[in-house]
């Protein structure tokens, strides 16, 4: 589908612009005037993460003209292996400026705004306002399904990009012209069901392949050149090396968007089960640890069971557990391995895979079994700090 340029083309280029954009400027389809139209460009990119670190610093070298950052996390040391806009001195720092800070490196020219809040409900809106163009890099549903909807109310564009362990997806989502978020994903999956790339892992160079199509795309709807990914997804699978596109149209059985919703209800981060589940059954690390000597004693008796994968164990564990992954009990198969004749405690990293193990155990009579909340997780932070953290 081919748009005419989202944006109108800026005063001339300064002799400096000349030479710094030179490769694009000799191209025939960018040229003098698609140059001056990304440096007229307002683009928003949500997240400084995985996506968003090889996005602005592309966006930031092509030279569009004004990036916006809303990011509120800080810079861990974990977020290295694959979010390249920050360094071991921004460890502690706040993601959106040491963004600001590697951005003015890559080019001093771009007029750099930071956002450093939450995304939310009362100011989504206003930010998009000032802005052409959307990139949205984020990592979770509740965050997604919140920027379709203030981007169909916006009548905004916006370039989604998506990544779990090997592969990924992008699209262009614009209802004005094509299909929006909700006719791809129309529901969230149920609360559990899809892993966060904290819990499933992602290669680490794998954002810089997606998010280098983000800003392709970006830059073909800022300029008017080619044909945007408007009606179609793009699945890219690393292992294979090979990508894929998918036909998309918008679903005309869809309920129209009129207002903002609860997203954080309307995604929900645990099933109705688990939170019934973990309600007065969820133990503290620090008596888990009571918990711990006194079995060690023998005042108490109870099985620690590790809901996580063999390779997250491999990182760290809470000393005197088993390990029984969290398909297990899904699939039914952990029922045979848990003791009758024992309580039952479950961990996983920060609890809610094991709240989602805790409503079976429960579902099969076990109804004494609990749960550790903020899991392995807050073992180390609070507990066992000589372990590594994930």
């Amino acid at each position: 589908m081919a748009l005419p340029p989202l944006v109108e083309p800026a005063q001339e280029l300064s002799p400096d612009e000349v030479r710094r954009y030179s490769r694009h400027l000799i191209i025939p389809e960018v040229g003098m005037i698609g140059q001056r139209r990304l440096k007229n460009a307002r683009v928003l990119v949500i997240g400084a993460g995985g996506l968003g670190s090889p996005a602005l610093l592309y966006l930031a070298a092509a030279g569009v003209g004004t990036l916006g950052i809303i990011d509120f996390d800080t810079v861990d040391e974990s977020n290295l292996q694959r979010q390249i806009i920050h360094g071991q001195s921004d460890i502690g720092k706040s993601k959106a400026v040491s963004a600001r800070e590697s951005i003015s490196e890559v080019n001093p020219l771009v007029n750099v705004v930071v956002h450093d809040v939450r995304l939310d409900n009362d100011n989504v809106l206003e930010i998009f306002a000032g802005y052409d163009l959307i990139l949205d890099g984020t990592d979770n549903f509740a965050t997604r399904y919140l920027v379709n909807d203030a981007a169909v109310l916006s009548h905004k564009p916006y370039v989604w990009g998506s990544i779990f362990r090997f592969e990924g997806q992008v699209s262009v989502f614009w209802a004005d012209h094509g299909p929006q978020y909700r006719d791809l994903y129309p529901e969230p999956p149920p609360p559990g069901m899809v892993p966060s790339c904290a819990e499933g892992g992602v290669l680490g160079v794998l954002c810089s392949s997606i998010g280098s199509i983000m800003v392709t795309e970006a830059i073909k709807l800022i300029t008017g050149i080619g044909d945007p990914l408007i009606g179609r997804l793009m699945v890219y699978d690393a292992l294979e090396m090979s990508y894929k596109t998918l036909n998309l149209r918008p679903d005309p059985a869809g309920e129209p968007i009129t207002e903002l919703i609860d997203y954080d209800e309307f995604c929900g981060a645990i099933t109705d089960e688990a939170a019934e589940a973990i309600a007065g059954h969820t133990l503290s690390v620090a008596q888990l640890d009571e918990w711990l000597t006194e079995r060690k004693s023998g005042d108490r008796d109870f099985v620690l069971v590790d809901v996580r994968e063999p390779v997250e164990r491999e990182i760290n564990e809470i000393p005197g557990s088993v390990l029984i992954p969290k398909g297990d009990f899904l699939s039914g198969l952990a029922l045979s391995e848990l003791p009758s004749d024992k309580q039952v405690v479950l961990y996983c990293k920060a609890g809610t895979r094991s709240a989602e193990c805790l409503a079976v155990v429960h579902g099969a009579g076990l109804a004494d079994a609990v749960h550790v909340g903020g899991g392995v997780s807050a073992w180390v932070d609070q507990i066992d700090p000589s372990q590594t953290a994930y």
